[in-house]
């Protein structure tokens, strides 16, 4: 008796009318379809056709772009089981995602070739993975799986991996700065979280992709700056001095800020950094600088783009609060204002 086929096999016509006719060779055994049937389907000329090693499609035409990806997912989730590893994701968590060009494709990027105009489809997996890329399938690998993000029913890796996985496959220095530009001016992500993740990648050792960074920090900067004025408006903050050095009267400069309000020793500093991993905060220029100011009575204000971008009304009440509670405090030292 084979074990393998069940005693009620599940009926395949309803199943062949589904929105992606993709299934696996176990799934078809599960609907009673023997392998020797479906190597029969599969010949030249047949009704069916093998997308991927042990992945079909139940249908003779071109496969659409849901149907590759489908297929490129479960490739990569019901092939080559897993190392046992602690602290692993839990069960609801995707075995694979979409990444790469193709996920930007997913996430509504312009400058993301088409889905159908991709000759691979890149899938994030662990790397514990027994997996090897094959056909339009190609597998990542990573120490640990980001949160997927499930766009139509596709889960995704985020915006920064996708970029930093697509990047690591591009060599046209236009392409890649046009990706990187889009991922910050489309409000996808910052630009810092992109930098993170092409350092982790160890892709800031290449040259267009270090000139693509410079560009894309002065593009996140100008974002900022931009989003900084129109929450002081927005949120009734009084005008602050705009991009200004401060220094003690004769003595040495104490820095750069964003913004400067005199009147209440209130300096702010929108922090660009992507900050590396092993770095220790306490180590940070900004708290260097910090220290410093505050040691002459003048409070200091970090300021995240992602703040500035998902939570402007949270950051103007840290302003005000700060504004508000210079009453309070022992007079600042003098210091000399200078535009930058």
């Amino acid at each position: 008796m084979n074990h393998d086929t069940p005693l009620s096999p599940l009926p395949l016509r309803h199943l062949s009318e589904a929105q992606c006719r993709v299934m696996t060779t176990r799934q078809l055994r599960e609907h009673g379809i023997p392998a020797a049937e479906t190597t029969e389907r599969c010949r030249a000329g047949g009704p069916w056709q093998q997308l991927l090693p042990g992945i079909y499609l139940l249908h003779a035409g071109p496969p659409t772009s849901e149907e590759r990806l489908h297929a490129a997912l479960l490739y990569a989730s019901h092939r080559g089981p897993a190392v046992p590893q602690q602290g692993s994701e839990s069960a609801d968590a995707p075995e694979a995602m979409i990444t790469g060009l193709a996920a930007l494709a997913l996430h509504g990027f312009t400058e993301a070739p088409p889905l159908l105009a991709l000759d691979r489809i890149e899938v994030l997996v662990a790397r514990t993975r027994r997996l090897r890329s094959t056909g339009f399938a190609r597998i990542v690998r990573t120490v640990e799986l980001p949160v997927a993000q499930e766009i139509t029913g596709v889960p995704a890796a985020p915006v920064p991996r996708a970029v930093a996985d697509a990047v690591g496959a591009l060599t046209d220095a236009a392409t890649v700065r046009r990706l990187l530009t889009e991922a910050v001016r489309g409000g996808h992500c910052e630009a810092t979280s992109v930098v993170r993740e092409l350092s982790r990648a160890r892709l800031l050792t290449r040259p267009h992709v270090v000139d693509a960074v410079d560009t894309l920090l002065a593009e996140g900067r100008a974002l900022a700056e931009q989003r900084l004025y129109a929450m002081v408006r927005a949120h009734g903050l009084p005008d602050p001095l705009w991009n200004v050095e401060l220094r003690l009267p004769g003595g040495p400069h104490l820095g750069g800020v964003d913004a400067f309000w005199p009147e209440h020793a209130v300096a702010l500093e929108i922090d660009t950094r992507a900050p590396r991993p092993e770095e220790d905060p306490l180590q940070s220029p900004f708290f260097h600088k910090r220290e410093h100011l505050e040691r002459l009575g003048i409070t200091v204000v970090r300021c995240l783009p992602r703040t500035l971008r998902t939570a402007p009304e949270q950051q103007a009440a840290v302003i005000r609060t700060a504004l508000m509670a210079a009453g309070d405090r022992e007079p600042s030292a003098y210091v000399v204002v200078l535009p930058r």
